[in-house]
């Protein structure tokens, strides 16, 4: 067994234990089944934050880049993952190109058919679009001079842009990165629909055992907890970020 799974079902069982003798019945007899959705809703998480990061950086370059080609993929990329509901998008690849089969799709078919996969790669590319954006505007409020200085000392206009104007870029656009991240949290919670056994997916195969409402006001109070787990994540970075 990997150290990954040994380290989830500790932290299940430590906090299934906790939760014996402060919540009702109906959660402790699935507690194991929502802290085994709510790490996976997690792993997601931060898998398509980190990569939706380093993507949406790029793009974000590409979008103030002196080639009108790279500026308008760029723009096309924002504008089509921006303008099309995420729920359209995890199934457009899901139950669209996955159905395709493997005989059409080839090499490409383990990624398809599964509903992790698919989703933790739309949640990246849906998350970079926005990223890009928010990086865009952090630029877009620095003063033109600093670039020009830049150049003028000899740096090319990559190395200016990696050491000068996109550190600064993120330490404006932090803020409004952050209340992406909560974003990307809770659209996380749309995976449940490609079969994804998340937070949302577990709680949905708990519902149909007993048709209790309770047990969504559980999955609310586990998804509260990791928006305010991010929140207190996220000032700390800021105020590290503002000292600096």
């Amino acid at each position: 067994m990997s150290l990954y799974q040994d380290l989830k079902y500790a932290i299940s069982d430590g906090v299934c234990y906790a939760a014996q003798g402060m919540t009702p019945e109906g959660f402790a007899a699935y507690c194991p089944r929502y802290i085994d959705g709510f790490l996976v809703t997690l792993e997601l998480l931060l898998l398509s934050s980190a990569l939706g990061l380093s993507i949406g950086t790029l793009v974000a370059v590409a979008r103030v880049s002196r080639q009108r080609a790279l500026r308008t993929a760029a723009w096309a990329w924002s504008y089509v993952f921006r303008g099309t509901p995420l729920l359209v998008q995890l199934w457009i690849v899901y139950y669209g190109l996955g159905s395709l089969g493997p005989e059409k799709l080839g090499i490409l078919w383990p990624f398809f058919k599964s509903g992790w996969a698919v989703g933790l790669a739309v949640l990246t590319i849906n998350t970079s679009a926005y990223i890009a954006e928010i990086l865009r505007g952090g630029i877009g409020t620095l003063p033109p001079g600093q670039l020009e200085a830049a150049l003028s000392c000899g740096m090319s206009r990559g190395m200016a842009m990696r050491r000068i104007l996109l550190p600064q870029a993120f330490r404006v656009a932090w803020p409004a990165y952050g209340n992406e991240l909560i974003l990307l949290m809770k659209g996380s919670a749309l995976v449940s629909t490609i079969t994804v056994m998340d937070l949302m997916g577990q709680t949905r195969s708990v519902f149909a055992r007993g048709y209790s409402l309770e047990t969504y006001m559980y999955s609310a109070v586990l998804y509260a907890l990791l928006a305010l787990l991010l929140t207190a994540g996220l000032r700390a970075v800021e105020k590290r970020l503002r000292v600096a």
